[in-house]
């Protein structure tokens, strides 16, 4: 098969604050398909649709009760097939979010388990409890609290690593693993490209031993990369995927470099790609919500750990469960399109498949909201609740949530300065943030100078050119806030310079300017605040001049 999805970008879209079409307050399908010109003029050749299945909405639709049904709210099964349609006349592939470490407890299967005698109470992990009315074991969930639900009607708990509508599968059922495989024939039947893989490395848990102390996640070395997940995943390519011209990317949890090697070596028959989190956490000391300060110096370390260490990255900057990359490393103020282009030029210079999720190309920002109630977040409350057990005070707790909650992706998409950022002519289902007078995609849509354009101008630099696509990764020096790397491949050779600062800076560097955040058509070694320049030359010295060709010389086959 061909391994088409190298030479692609992927756009994230989270369907429910995409673009809604009927006014209740929620994007829908038909409202992606009005915007499939969009995506596809901004160069991205592939579009990875979070849920749209069938759920009761514990977790935003990562709580699935038909795996084979699409959600009211979003549509109809007709309007998911003339979106997988139409996408591909535009040279666009869909590509479907796979939830398969649980389902909610809403779907057939779990409501059968619930029933002793059933055949499908093996599909789910249930356990009597200790003595003293206690949970099978210590461990707790990624939101907090015990893993542990007690279900009166069966007399047993059973397991849930994230909401306690969340029950976990059994992969040690070869029954449920076959039928992920039907699931997932019956969605690339349909046409779509491949899927992103849910938390996909915590499938399998090998023990339900009590875990070693910590605060979140207990027991997670006991189902973190197990061999078992691994197994899973080389009979899921060999069973299905190997039969389907698609790929998969797999999010992967607390996952270290060997880890991620383990998951996504081609030679391994697994995934082929996997998302990583230490290059969003180099100012975090806890995951996201506790801060310390950004250190170029470390982003450069992260990088070239990565992208020298795999054999090909999932380059993304934002997703649906992380906060906006401008409001995160850039300057959201003065310097706010500055930095979202410097954050730009980064993404596209690096080795692999890049992702962006919506409104990140015209550097949408966190949210505006003042207080906690105005989140629909489960996960945001779940964490005020546990660092309130910690005695921290409401000030604080507010601002690490504030920086870093899943909600500050899911705003509605800002695409006009009309009332409800052109998203709605509802009430939205969270908040629109108020500055999306100014941020929106048809006042950026006419402005050659735009983010939205300068996202153009980078999707069509990357994909005209196989150094930036396939060459070596070269670091170069980190200093102050300025980082710089280089892409070789044969005697090509691109340096990429970022100044990660709001004060002007020195750095070396030599060649013809290939693309500039500010304009600029030559280099001296100066750096204004938020400066990013890609110098191209050939590794003999001769200069080289590169021009981009447009993004539609390079469809999806």
């Amino acid at each position: 098969m061909s391994q088409w999805w190298k030479e692609q970008v992927v756009y994230q879209i989270y369907p429910r604050s995409f673009m809604d079409t009927n006014d209740d307050g929620v994007g829908d399908i038909p409202g992606i398909i009005s915007k499939l010109d969009e995506i596809r003029s901004l160069g991205a050749g592939v579009i990875w649709l979070s849920p749209v299945y069938k759920s009761p909405d514990a977790d935003n639709g990562y709580d699935i009760s038909d795996y084979r049904s699409i959600d009211p709210k979003f549509g109809t099964m007709a309007d998911m097939e003339m979106l997988i349609s139409q996408a591909k006349a535009r040279g666009i592939k869909i590509v479907m979010d796979l939830v398969i470490n649980h389902t909610s407890d809403e779907h057939e299967w779990f409501q059968k388990s619930r029933d002793k005698d059933s055949p499908y109470r093996d599909y789910y992990i249930w356990r009597p409890g200790k003595p003293g009315g206690k949970p099978p074991n210590n461990w707790t969930g990624f939101f907090t609290g015990t893993v542990w639900e007690y279900d009166g009607q069966s007399g047993e708990y059973y397991l849930h690593l994230f909401h306690k509508k969340q029950p976990d599968l059994n992969y040690k059922n070869q029954k449920v693993v076959e039928e992920i495989k039907e699931i997932m024939r019956f969605w690339l039947d349909k046409g779509v490209g491949g899927f992103r893989c849910d938390v996909i490395n915590i499938i399998y848990k090998s023990s339900l031993e009590d875990g070693k102390y910590q605060v979140v996640a207990r027991g997670i070395e006991h189902y973190q990369s197990q061999e078992g997940a691994h197994r899973i995943l080389k009979e899921l390519r060999r069973d299905v995927l190997a039969h389907y011209d698609c790929f998969t990317v797999g999010e992967s949890v607390m996952v270290d470099l060997d880890g991620a090697k383990q998951l996504s070596d081609p030679e391994r028959g697994e995934l082929d790609m996997v998302f990583y989190f230490d290059h969003l956490e180099v100012d975090r000391v806890v995951a996201r919500y506790i801060p310390k300060k950004f250190r170029a110096v470390k982003l450069l370390q992260v990088l070239t750990k990565w992208q020298q260490g795999l054999d090909w990255n999932a380059l993304y900057l934002e997703n649906h469960d992380q906060p906006r990359i401008v409001s995160h490393y850039g300057d959201d103020g003065v310097f706010r399109e500055r930095s979202a282009k410097l954050l730009a030029t980064m993404l596209f210079t690096l080795r692999g498949t890049p992702f962006i999720y919506q409104g990140q190309e015209i550097g949408m920002t966190n949210f505006d909201f003042t207080e906690l109630s105005q989140l629909r977040d489960v996960e945001s409350y779940n964490i005020d609740k546990l660092i309130r057990s910690f005695f921290v005070p409401a000030r604080i707790r507010w601002n690490w949530i504030r920086t870093a909650s899943r909600d500050n992706a899911r705003t509605p998409v800002q695409w006009s300065a009309e009332p409800g950022a052109g998203f709605t002519g509802g009430e939205p289902w969270l908040g629109v943030n108020a500055n999306y007078k100014d941020i929106n995609y048809r006042e950026q849509q006419g402005r050659p100078d735009s983010v939205l354009n300068y996202y153009k101008q980078m999707v069509a630099l990357r994909a005209s050119n196989d150094t930036l696509k396939y060459g070596k990764f070269i670091p170069l020096y980190a200093k102050a806030g300025v980082i710089a790397y280089s892409r070789v491949l044969g005697e090509e050779e691109y340096t990429t310079i970022l100044n990660f600062s709001g004060k002007p800076a020195r750095a070396a560097g030599t060649g013809p300017v290939v693309a500039s955040n500010i304009g600029r058509d030559s280099f001296d070694g100066s750096l204004s605040p938020w400066e990013a320049v890609v110098l191209g030359k050939l590794v003999d010295g001769r200069g080289k001049v590169f021009r981009p060709v447009p993004p539609s010389v390079s469809p999806v086959p």
